[in-house]
């Protein structure tokens, strides 16, 4: 179907000009652009990583070796069971953002954040458990390679903690305006990063 026109009159030039409307998508943000390229070279580094893990696993005729503790398993369970509450607290900041509902915003925000660090202490305690009873680093590829692969991945949830946070006290000295808006929409997409890694990364460990 043709677009529709107007006449329009210019002196004695008489125009026609389309009048239909043109729709364009609109770009993503430089910010999430940012994030997406962040984030790839992120998984690539925990590629990397998972793939050394993997090799040195299959090159061994047994493992863990038997000589050393045994992995928290009923402990970690429950640990995954918290960081999998962050990601749905952190995804009711969000809709309480978009939705301009102040107080709900807060009290998620700190929320995830009380359970990230609840994440954090759990697994601290947990390798210190793990120290005192003979798995260092020192003591050959697999404690090398549990501390390396889990270890990076606790450093991201802290720094996840920090960023959130940061973005908690910009949004109260705001009062929850617009501007918080892009920072809480990048952190959140941290936030469900570092969950989804952890999903992949509990399994591999703790489970096969």
């Amino acid at each position: 179907m043709a677009a529709p026109r107007r006449l329009t009159r210019t002196g004695s030039v008489l125009r026609v000009t389309d009048t239909g409307a043109h729709i364009t998508a609109s770009p993503i943000s430089n910010a999430r652009l940012a994030m997406v390229i962040f984030l790839a070279f992120e998984s690539m580094f925990f590629a990397a990583l998972i793939a050394a893990y993997l090799v040195f696993r299959l090159r061994s005729a047994i493992w863990p070796p038997s000589d050393l503790p045994q992995l928290p398993l009923a402990v970690t369970w429950m640990n995954t069971g918290v960081l999998a509450i962050s990601a749905y607290t952190m995804r009711r900041a969000r809709a309480a953002q978009r939705a301009g509902r102040r107080d709900e915003l807060a009290r998620s925000l700190v929320a995830t954040a009380a359970l990230g660090s609840l994440f954090l202490a759990v697994q601290g305690s947990e390798w210190a458990r793990l120290v005192g009873h003979g798995l260092t680093l020192s003591t050959g590829m697999y404690g090398a390679t549990f501390y390396t692969l889990i270890g990076c991945h606790g450093l991201h949830v802290l720094a996840a903690v920090v960023w959130l946070l940061v973005v908690l006290a910009r949004a109260q000295r705001s009062r929850f305006a617009a501007p918080v808006r892009v920072p809480l929409e990048l952190c959140a997409i941290y936030w469900f990063y570092v969950v989804g890694l952890w999903a992949a990364l509990f399994p591999l460990v703790y489970l096969l």
